[in-house]
């Protein structure tokens, strides 16, 4: 196969773990016959810093014409201003609405030589397995939003905005994936409260019903899911929500199985390229340390490998040789609970080394 993939490091260890799935994709290529040529773009802060914009058309364009997107992180204090012009995440934003991303897929799995780095109990953790579906192009993000005058000052306003059929085609990819898992389907919502999380309700259990009879289906209000994620996470399989309660429900989730860095996400569309990245964020502190850990990134160019250009034993290969990597005993600062720890390179080379076994 050749492919073009579209590299955007971003900010903080953006770079970093960025470098680290570009190679273990090459290592997929040399051993697979693939042909994979890679075009490195800005996003984030250093787009801001060159060129103004957070997603310089040159960048939007790049990954309009691939036929995948890595991405590392974005932001970091140096455009945390809240009231500058523009900020890094808005890059992010309007990346997903070029590509037309709207479901933003995160497999949330405890490893099992990992879940002593919980910071829940083993008997909690042990076998978890979720996959959550977010919303990704739609309600507080990207309704109608602003500031007006108040007698105390102030008042700003963000708007939820969701169409049924935003919501049919996410309920339909989750169960979709639901119905090659384990069959069960859990929708969040705020029903009790929120008009737009009446209609998610409707919308949804018509879906399942109609169309995926096979699916054990459940709603959940968004408190009682953020307390059920805690203490009983074996008992959910595919979790389906909107924007707001996805992207706070999937980094909770992602202590789970202890670190962030473990973590990766794909953000898909109907059709065109998708992007893939670490959940984690461009984590200042560390960056230029060589002390990050890349398995999410690496992690995330398997779901690329298996989304995008549907390489599923490519994709295998890949989480196998991760798995062997762990297996082996080796780890990086996060996951090393006080005991030796390798580089971030280091670590992207192991998981090399394993790849071409």
């Amino acid at each position: 196969m050749d492919a073009k993939i579209v590299l955007l490091p971003g900010d903080g260890i953006g770079p970093e773990v960025v470098a680290e799935g570009q190679k273990a994709l090459n290592a997929v290529a040399r051993k697979f016959g693939h042909r994979f040529t890679f075009e490195t773009c800005l996003i984030g802060g250093c787009a801001i810093d060159a060129t103004g914009s957070a997603l310089p058309d040159a960048t939007a364009a790049a990954c309009k014409s691939s036929q995948a997107v890595l991405l590392g992180a974005v932001g970091g204090p140096k455009w945390d201003d809240p009231r500058a012009k523009t900020r890094p995440e808005a890059g992010l934003l309007k990346i997903r609405k070029e590509l037309q991303l709207f479901a933003n897929v995160r497999p949330v799995r405890a490893y099992d030589v990992l879940v002593d780095a919980s910071p829940l109990k083993r008997e909690i953790v042990e076998g978890v397995d979720i996959l959550f579906f977010r919303e990704l192009t739609g309600g507080l993000y990207f309704g109608e939003s602003g500031r007006r005058p108040h007698p105390s000052g102030e008042e700003a306003f963000n708007t939820m905005i969701y169409n049924t059929s935003e919501i049919e085609r996410i309920t339909r990819m989750a169960a979709r994936a639901a119905q090659g898992r384990r069959k069960k389907l859990t929708q969040v919502d705020k029903a009790n409260v929120l008009e737009v999380s009446r209609l998610w309700r409707e919308v949804s259990q018509r879906i399942v019903r109609d169309e995926f009879p096979d699916v054990q289906y459940e709603v959940l209000l968004v408190d009682a899911m953020a307390m059920h994620l805690i203490s009983k996470p074996r008992s959910f399989d595919v979790i389906v929500t909107e924007n707001l309660f996805g992207d706070i429900l999937t980094d909770e989730g992602a202590m789970l199985p202890g670190s962030m860095g473990m973590l990766p996400s794909a953000s898909l569309g109907s059709s065109g390229p998708g992007l893939y990245e670490p959940i984690h964020g461009s984590a200042p502190d560390i960056a230029g340390k060589g002390i990050a850990n890349p398995l999410a990134t690496i992690l995330a160019a398997a779901m690329l490998l298996r989304h995008s250009l549907a390489l599923e034993t490519e994709a295998r290969a890949i989480e196998m040789a991760v798995d062997n990597v762990l297996n082996a005993g080796h780890r990086t600062s996060d996951i090393a609970a006080g005991s030796k720890s390798v580089s971030t390179s280091e670590m992207g080379s192991l998981v090399v080394a394993q790849l071409e076994k």
